[in-house]
């Protein structure tokens, strides 16, 4: 009775947990939170020093009594206390401005679809301990293609790929269901450190994340792609250990970039392998969608096209597609309950 008196105060929430950010979505009100999943904490007392925005900041620059960590894997909770913390901080960021002292929101989670019942466990207690009253998960290719505004529930094939920062999420999806699926633990965050290992073993040099990210976003490509220039790549040399700083060319990035791209496609054409006939060829006629962070490395649609013979469509703001899926499920739950994935405790909405 309680948490029903403090649920009509909390706003239900969406919550797209990935390993590089997390967004929120807020019922009637959109996408209201994006941030890293980035907590810093001092291991000394073990409190939480930022989180977020603030957390990010800190990446590398951190001395030996704060760590400033990820609590998420390949899309996975890995540190569940530190994955409670962050998810009670953006539930209790989203009811900054409202009468609610405990809130006590519905929370629909998004998962890889390739995860254990340990791992989906794990992220359904993280999220009611951290305050939820009810917690809903949704596979985030699922997600994705309802953010993507696809059909799911008509009896006609939708593919997407959702390319996120932990795993690449390959789905057919048809009737409100996923007929043939690939989860894939490479992804945004393996494409950043094919960037710092090609740079140690080419060059000697040592780069961090945050240097390796940006080189990727700035001339990351899938294949030739005109009108790149080369960017700056500063760190340590190996060698010497003093500072270094070389040019480094769009081929040369492209080229560290290619075992993993390439692993990708594999994904997205074994999928398609494994899709009944019918559904085919409602995808040949509808084409693939692509979600997630990956989705903006340059040319890897007109890549995917050449490779599976099928029109290839970015999703409208990739980024965002699963987060405003788990909203668009919050604004309807009765209708798309059953594209939720069952939960420990079996609750279905209510």
């Amino acid at each position: 009775m309680i948490n029903r008196l403090l649920g009509l105060l909390s706003h239900d929430i969406g919550i797209d947990l990935g390993t590089a950010n997390t967004l929120v979505y807020v019922r009637g009100k959109g996408i209201v939170i994006n941030e890293p999943s980035v907590v810093a904490i001092n291991v000394k007392t073990k409190q939480v020093l930022a989180i977020g925005d603030e957390a990010k900041k800190m990446v590398g620059k951190t001395p030996a009594s704060i760590v400033a960590t990820r609590p998420l894997v390949d899309g996975v909770v890995s540190d569940f206390e530190v994955t409670e913390q962050m998810l009670k901080y953006f539930i209790n960021k989203v009811h900054k401005e409202t009468y609610a002292i405990f809130p006590r929101p519905r929370v629909v989670v998004g998962i890889p679809s390739g995860v254990t019942e340990v791992e989906k466990r794990a992220v359904e207690d993280a999220a009611t301990n951290a305050g939820a009253r009810q917690t809903f998960l949704i596979e985030e290719p699922m997600a994705a293609a309802i953010g993507s505004r696809l059909p799911i529930q008509d009896a006609a094939g939708s593919m997407i790929v959702d390319i996120g920062g932990g795993t690449t999420e390959v789905a057919i999806i048809s009737l409100g269901g996923i007929v043939a699926s690939r989860s894939l633990r490479i992804a945004g965050d393996e494409l950043s450190d094919d960037i710092i290992k090609y740079a140690r073993e080419q060059f000697n040099l040592q780069i961090g994340e945050r240097t390796a990210e940006n080189i990727k976003i700035a001339i990351g490509s899938a294949m030739r792609v005109d009108g790149l220039k080369d960017v700056p790549m500063r760190g340590r040399d190996l060698v010497t250990g003093l500072p270094k700083e070389i040019m480094v060319t769009p081929d040369q990035v492209r080229q560290a970039l290619a075992k993993s791209v390439r692993e990708i496609v594999e994904a997205v054409k074994i999928t398609i392998e494994e899709t009944p006939p019918e559904l085919v060829a409602d995808i040949m006629e509808r084409g693939i969608y692509v979600a997630g962070g990956g989705a903006l490395l340059k040319g890897l649609d007109t890549l995917l096209a050449r490779e599976t013979l099928m029109p290839v469509h970015i999703a409208e703001d990739p980024l965002t597609a699963v987060a405003r899926g788990t909203g668009l499920v919050l604004e309807d739950i009765d209708a798309l309950k059953e594209v939720l994935v069952p939960t420990q405790y079996g609750k279905m909405p209510r």
